[in-house]
């Protein structure tokens, strides 16, 4: 299994499944995560599944995994327990035993029908207990059904079972009435009306018998059809801040369900949602459907952010888009060597404001530079460190320290990769050095495996909201642009105390700009 995959998959039913074969025929990397609970497992066929009738519930899935995974589509069994993240930077899927990133997020988990608390009912369900007509109504036509009136679409249920038999009974069960309208409506449509609370399921063998009422009294049926309740598993769609909304049927309603654009599309870009878990009327064959819409329109989402990144790496003089080539070591000396020295002798503000009241001490300057931050952290009595992945940036810096008449340790390292000496710092600070991805999650937490017990740690960026400025020419790639709290949330909490999580403005180039700016103590 990999770390990263465009897309993961939570829900491996029809439309799940639908939705990663689009995907993974795009030839996009694809994990399907499944925790191996379909709604309809207690089915014995799928029906109305053009090209599929009567395939047994179990048997489609297999053939939809096996389709999915000879386009290169990968399976983990398993329930996801938390998805956090965004659109710009991934998503982060946990299960007890792994944790993934992905580009986008498709949560197919369905739902759970919850039936009325009868004895012996849900052990017949999806057997000889059924709830809808156009999945079952054939393959019990013509033999003695009941309905069992728990709500409003009761009556509704009664008439429309009618079509595939003459022998319909409706239970008003524990209450239920009707009205005098749909009394007559019953009567002409020849449906048995029967007072009573049913309080237990009859089986002779292996097969419904009836149903006893709270009199004693067995009324002989073959089948019983029962309207369930249904509840979405959306937990981890509402976990992520996208609002349920009341569903209805007609003016009838029937729970509380997330709502999504005709794309599957929810109201958190990048998380796209399909098949009964926003859509309880859909049938297998409908949820396929809308896996399907979704997976080919996760494709044109993914498409859409390509080409972004591709013009900001174009424009940033990277060859290809492989981020990867903005923090290589050629990358910087063609920046550097480009042009001449752009040292103006000056530090960063940030670094004075937030570290002149500390006591110097032994201090690094990741992503030094030319200098200027390590230049003036020595003049205030640090010893200082000072690293950079340049060589040209490295000697032009020796030589402004020369200038200035200080000791600076200059020292080539690529921050990708590189590991500072654990807890030999007591002040580590890295300005404007911007990681795409993941990479800068694990900058800061490398780094701050430098900083000493008591000592700090300052991460300085650009913040993405000065992209649209021109005069700033900020690349249009918000993978390399944290937040404060995205950055404090790369610090262990027992292990630090975060004192400043921010966005500052200040003047520079004849304009505002906005900075993020993150100070925390290690204990």
């Amino acid at each position: 299994m990999r770390e990263q995959y465009d897309v993961v998959v939570i829900g491996g039913g029809a439309a799940g499944l639908s939705g990663a074969l689009a995907l993974t025929r795009a030839r996009r990397s694809v994990l399907v995560i499944d925790a191996g609970e379909p709604r309809n497992a207690p089915a014995g066929h799928v029906h109305n599944y053009l090209g599929r009738e009567n395939t047994p519930p179990a048997e489609l899935l297999r053939i939809g995994r096996a389709e999915v995974t000879s386009y290169g589509g990968e399976f983990l069994d398993a329930t996801v327990t938390d998805v956090t993240g965004d659109a710009d930077h991934g998503f982060v899927v946990t299960t007890p035993g792994a944790r993934v990133r992905a580009r986008r997020v498709l949560v197919t988990t369905g739902l759970v029908d919850e039936l009325p608390d009868i004895p012996g009912l849900a052990e017949r369900f999806g057997r000889d207990v059924l709830h809808c007509p156009y999945c079952h109504g054939y393959e019990v036509r013509d033999r003695a059904i009941g309905i069992i009136a728990t709500g409003p679409m009761a009556v509704h249920g009664a008439l429309l079972w009618g079509q595939w038999t003459g022998d319909v009974a409706l239970f008003l069960h524990d209450g239920f009435t009707v009205t005098d309208e749909q009394r007559e409506q019953l009567d002409a449509r020849r449906v048995r009306i029967v007072e009573g609370r049913v309080t237990a399921v009859e089986v002779t063998g292996d097969r419904l018998t009836g149903v006893r009422l709270e009199s004693g009294e067995i009324v002989p049926r073959d089948v019983l059809v029962v309207q369930t309740g249904v509840r979405p598993r959306d937990g981890l769609l509402t976990g992520l801040g996208i609002v349920a909304e009341e569903k209805r049927m007609g003016p009838v309603p029937i729970g509380a369900f997330v709502p999504v654009a005709p794309n599957g599309a929810t109201s958190r870009p990048g998380v796209f949602a399909a098949g009964n878990v926003v859509d309880p009327m859909a049938q297998v064959i409908v949820a396929a459907g809308s896996g399907l819409v979704a997976g080919a329109a996760l494709n044109m989402d993914l498409i859409e952010q390509d080409t972004r990144r591709a013009v900001a790496f174009r424009r940033l003089g990277v060859s290809g888009d492989d981020p990867a080539e903005l923090h290589s070591r050629d990358y910087w000396e063609r920046r550097y060597s480009a042009h001449g020295h752009r040292f103006s002798g000056n530090p960063n503000p940030h670094l004075v404001s937030d570290v002149a009241g500390l006591t110097p001490g032994r201090a690094l300057d990741a992503g030094c530079g030319e200098g200027g931050d390590a230049i003036w952290l020595a003049k205030q009595g640090w010893r200082t460190t000072g690293v950079d992945i340049s060589a040209t940036a490295l000697t032009r810096a020796a030589e402004h320290a020369a200038e200035a008449g200080v000791t600076v340790a200059w020292e080539q390292g690529d921050l990708a990769g590189w590991i500072p000496e654990p807890g030999a710092y007591d002040l580590v600070s890295t300005h404007f050095v911007h990681m795409y991805g993941a990479a800068a999650e694990d900058l800061y937490r490398r780094l701050g495996s430098g900083v000493a017990p008591g000592g700090t740690l300052l991460v300085v960026n650009h913040s993405y909201t000065d992209v649209a400025q021109a005069p700033l020419n900020r690349p249009d790639l918000p993978e390399m642009f944290m937040t404060a709290a995205q950055i404090a949330a790369t610090l262990k909490p027992d292990e630090w105390d975060v004192q400043v999580a921010e966005e500052r403005s200040r003047a520079a180039r004849g304009t505002t700009v906005h900075d993020v700016v993150v100070r925390a103590k290690r204990r």
